[in-house]
């Protein structure tokens, strides 16, 4: 049935293998679909996740701490393969009952915390460490009020736009007309902001821009969807600025690497469980902060 002749159901009935890329997985219930546990390593921050946007949030955050010397933000990242359904097994489950990537257990407590949806893993971690927070009233604020922005306007990008644009069955007008509409308002948001701050919360660096960079700055860069072009993202061009002078810093290219299954295998950590993982994958990658 087409999209212009369908019509809706009285009641909806789920047709599993619907399309999609990611139709395998999909199903309108939640819970574990089988029985296992996680693998824990060594240190007392353990993420199971993903190198999405959404994962990569938090690996950056991680290796921005230790990049800053916080040697106590040492972490295992256990590589979750979400095509494969591994974010439904019961372990997966226990850390995160709505069952998507990342997911953080944080052992140094006890009982165990576990901690998810990447904001609020991004603001624990903040808090936990004291760092890449503002303390000041007014710009804490300002970084909250842009972290849940992001929470907010991500999935119209990512569910939206890049669901329709980049792996629904067939390409669609009218939603990818509606979520383009809306990608490059958000884009406008973000450009006009930054045209007039150096970050996200004014001239420090924080968890609101590790949020947004991951979405925003990849899609800037060329990274996302495959999609530079079609949005003109050169024309937003505080955005670049911002985005490329997160890009240079160490930790986030570190960040990037982790849980990363594809693209160039110097690009890739599929588990990290210590600094010394990125040695001889980043040594030629991997250049002097700009301060």
């Amino acid at each position: 049935m087409s999209e212009e002749s369908y019509t809706p159901p009285r009641v909806w009935k789920w047709e599993p293998g619907n399309g999609g890329k990611f139709a395998n997985i999909n199903r309108p219930e939640a819970g574990p679909t089988y029985d296992e546990a996680l693998p824990e390593g060594k240190h007392p921050l353990q993420l199971y996740s993903l190198a999405t946007p959404n994962g990569v949030k938090v690996t950056i955050m991680l290796e921005e701490l230790l990049e800053r010397g916080i040697n106590d933000a040492d972490y295992d990242a256990h590589l979750i393969q979400i095509t494969e359904g591994e974010q439904f097994s019961s372990g997966f489950v226990e850390v995160n009952p709505n069952s998507k990537i990342p997911a953080l257990l944080d052992k140094s407590t006890n009982p165990p915390q576990r901690v998810f949806e990447s904001g609020a893993i991004l603001l624990y971690l903040a808090e936990k460490f004291d760092a890449f927070l503002p303390k000041e009233s007014a710009k804490r604020t300002e970084c909250l009020s842009w972290l849940f922005w992001q929470m907010g306007s991500a999935p119209l990008l990512g569910g939206g736009f890049g669901h329709f644009y980049a792996y629904a069955p067939e390409p669609m007008k009218y939603p990818i007309d509606r979520f383009t509409l809306e990608v490059k308002r958000q884009l406008d948001v973000l450009d006009r902001h930054l045209a007039e701050n150096r970050y996200m919360a004014g001239d420090e660096y924080s968890i609101a821009d590790m949020a947004i960079y991951p979405w925003y700055g990849a899609l800037v860069l060329g990274r996302l969807y495959d999609a530079a072009e079609f949005l003109e993202a050169h024309t937003y061009t505080h955005v670049k600025r911002w985005a490329d002078d997160i890009n240079i810093r160490p930790a986030v290219q570190r960040g990037r690497m982790v849980n990363r299954t594809w693209g160039e295998p110097e690009e890739q950590l599929h588990e990290r469980h210590d600094a010394s993982d990125f040695e001889h994958k980043t040594q030629d990658k991997i250049g002097t902060q700009d301060e």
